[in-house]
């Protein structure tokens, strides 16, 4: 049996932490590019005392989960409902972080009868094309480091606190800092570069399921205005904006993050 509570399961699908017992809806948290499945613990043990089951995923490459070939959106969110089989999960709510929230609208396009709502936080329903200006630049900005010898935990001693609001509390970005010095540089790779190849925004207008867009305050990588803009494309979406929070939201506002997941999940609820 997958049903065991607080108890982390490795099966053929990706490696994830499950909080909350079968007779209980779903919600499936989903994290960024520097993420990892423990940043998402605050968030299982929240929901749990809510009378939610979660599972908080290490997408394929991350922690204990195998890569996938070719390593690009359309595979992960495959990747994902194959989780969702393994904890024997027909329809869920998906959380999804940054790129965590790019799986989700990928998994809307392969399979929308299985998806009971949606958060998205800090991102975008596309990156552009893999061969513009912009893609390259960040590309080259992101991987300058690995090129140069550095390492993962360099590299987040530099951008975790460009990420997140100036002045917010150092102590909450620990785990965001333990996430991505652990990510594997080889999927770190994989993973930008699949990142710069997104793109959904076709997908936007077919959304029927009820969707919250949650921007940050502060955030320059997926800015308040691109959130915006992005729940006015989706039917059924809401928009929310944390204050004082920057791309890392739910590490530096976590008692405001999770009120947000409150109110909107009391109406998703079955």
């Amino acid at each position: 049996m997958f049903f065991r509570r607080n108890t982390e399961l490795h099966v053929s699908a990706p490696f994830f932490t499950d909080v909350g017992s079968p007779d209980q809806p779903a919600v499936v948290f989903l994290h960024g590019v520097g993420g990892g499945r423990h940043g998402w613990a605050p968030q299982q043990a929240h929901l749990s005392v809510l009378g939610w089951r979660s599972l908080a995923w290490d997408m394929p490459g991350y922690g204990e989960s195998a890569m996938v070939t070719p390593y690009d959106f359309e595979h992960l969110a495959l990747a994902m409902w194959q989780m969702l089989d393994a904890a024997h999960i027909r329809k869920a709510v998906l959380v999804g972080h940054s790129m965590g929230a790019m799986v989700a609208l990928q998994a809307w396009t392969q399979m929308p009868e299985r998806i009971t709502a949606m958060v998205l936080a800090a991102s975008s329903p596309a990156f552009g094309n893999s061969d513009g200006d912009f893609q390259k630049q960040f590309l080259a900005q992101r991987l300058a480091p690995l090129e140069a010898g550095k390492t993962m935990g360099d590299i987040a001693d530099k951008l975790i606190p460009t990420m997140a609001a100036p002045g917010g509390d150092v102590a909450k970005l620990h785990q965001a800092h333990q996430s991505m010095s652990a990510v594997p540089q080889s999927t770190y790779r994989a993973a930008l570069h699949a990142l710069v190849q997104f793109e959904q925004r076709t997908a936007l207008p077919t959304i029927t399921v009820p969707v919250l867009c949650l921007a940050a305050e502060h955030d320059r990588t997926a800015p308040p205005t691109v959130m915006a803009r992005m729940s006015q494309k989706i039917p059924a979406a809401r928009y929310a904006c944390l204050a004082g929070a920057g791309h890392l939201l739910q590490y530096e506002q976590p008692e405001a993050f999770n009120a947000e997941l409150n109110k909107f999940l009391k109406d998703v609820k079955p």
